[in-house]
C-alpha cells in the first residue's frame, strides 16, 4: 500500500495526456525527445511506449527521465 505523499511510478502503458495531468512540466521532457505528443489528440489515447515506437525513442530511456523528474517535483 503507498503512503499518502508517495508518488506514483510511470510507467510506458500510461497515457501521455495521464502524465501530463500529473504535472505540466513533465511535458518538456516528451518535448525534450522531439515527442510533441502533448500537444496533439494522440496524446489523449496514446500510451508512451506507442508514441516513443512512433517516434524512434528508446521507451526505457524516456521512462527513467520522466520518473527522475517527477520524483524531483515536490
Amino acid at each position: 500500500m503507498k503512503k499518502k505523499n508517495e508518488k506514483l511510478t510511470i510507467t510506458k502503458d500510461m497515457i501521455i495526456d495521464d502524465v501530463i495531468k500529473l504535472d505540466e512540466s513533465l511535458g518538456d521532457i516528451f518535448m525534450g525527445f522531439g515527442m510533441h505528443c502533448i500537444f496533439c489528440h494522440l496524446g489523449m489515447e496514446e500510451t508512451i511506449e506507442e508514441a516513443a515506437y512512433v517516434h524512434q525513442v528508446d521507451v526505457d530511456f524516456l521512462i527513467e527521465k520522466l520518473n527522475d523528474a517527477y520524483k524531483k517535483l515536490k
